[in-house]
């Protein structure tokens, strides 16, 4: 083995999957010293720009003890498309639920993964979500609002066993917390200013 597949066999063995789990495993670690660094807040804000189309811009939050700022502004424009009264100049806000849902699932994935030292070659995943729009335009007060059914289907490859990857995708799920939000109830508060 040459030096230089020794310092690349030593990066692979701290990075993997895209991973850093040096500073994963230094993350744990922190977390466990000082439990309070864990508290996190993150934010939205969302503004109307006409009709069904509206706006979030997402660049502070608060962790690790202070505010924070993202290493650059994300914004995400939310419409219908015209059969729903829409522009479709974005997804509809429960298309980024379910995007939402992968991308933590996915996220989670490699990272587990990765500190369980399996190298991922692929992952893709659909996620569908069934709705019934007599719940939302309140034809049917039976009929529930949101969405009735999400499944999310993943392909997965790797350097390990169907079993191994199929427990690291159980893993994810139990950590994700995107999965916790939408299978659990969590406590919404709404408040009003108005001039």
């Amino acid at each position: 083995m040459t030096t230089t597949d020794t310092t690349a066999d030593q990066a692979n063995d701290s990075t993997r999957n895209g991973v850093d789990t040096a500073t994963l495993f230094a993350t744990l670690d922190a977390v466990k010293q000082a439990p309070e660094a864990a508290k996190f807040q993150f934010r939205a804000h969302n503004q109307w720009v006409s009709g069904t189309h509206n706006r979030s811009t997402i660049t502070g939050y608060f962790g690790v003890g202070e505010e924070r700022m993202h290493e650059r502004t994300f914004v995400f424009d939310a419409d219908h498309p015209a059969v729903l009264v829409g522009q479709d100049h974005g997804p509809t806000p429960t298309e980024f639920v379910l995007h939402a849902l992968a991308a933590c699932l996915t996220a989670g994935l490699a990272t587990i993964a990765a500190a369980r030292r399996v190298k991922l070659t692929e992952v893709r995943s659909t996620v569908t979500g069934d709705i019934d729009l007599n719940g939302i335009l309140g034809l049917n007060p039976d009929v529930r609002h949101g969405y009735q059914q999400i499944t999310v289907r993943f392909t997965v490859k790797g350097d390990a066993p169907a079993e191994t990857l199929r427990e690291i995708v159980e893993q994810s799920r139990a950590r994700s917390a995107v999965y916790d939000i939408i299978t659990n109830q969590v406590p919404v508060t709404i408040e009003l200013n108005t001039p």
